[in-house]
């Protein structure tokens, strides 16, 4: 059974930085295409960025590109989002998730994810 946690979420001033983790565990985590979504109340899931299994391919939401970095360390099971120069408007609660291992079209779908974290909160104050 797949299980993610995220961590590293909090509370920051805008302008700042947050690095969060995604520990993952219950399968061969090096060959999982890995994403980032956030969701902040009464809206839709929105995608933020994802990863290949590989880190041959990246990709960030227009609205985080230049702004945050996804990398993973396979050695470690985990999946790290960087995020700087953070705006009010990234305040979400924040969910790491695996790919279904079948999956196609859009890695920005979040129908094709399969297994989710809790979440980690992440608040920036203007």
């Amino acid at each position: 059974q797949v299980q993610l946690v995220e961590s590293g979420g909090g509370l920051v001033q805008a302008g700042g930085s947050l690095r969060l983790s995604c520990a993952a565990s219950g399968g061969i985590f090096g060959s999982w295409t890995m994403g980032w979504f956030r969701q902040v109340p009464g809206k839709e899931r929105e995608f933020v960025s994802a990863i290949t299994s590989s880190n041959v391919i990246v990709y960030y939401a227009d609205s985080v590109k230049g702004r945050f970095t996804i990398s993973r360390d396979n050695a470690k099971n985990t999946v790290f989002l960087r995020m700087a120069s953070l705006k009010s408007e990234d305040t979400a609660v924040y969910y790491c998730a695996r790919r279904l291992l079948s999956g196609s079209g859009s890695v920005e779908h979040s129908s094709g994810y399969d297994s989710w974290g809790q979440g980690t909160q992440v608040t920036v104050s203007s």
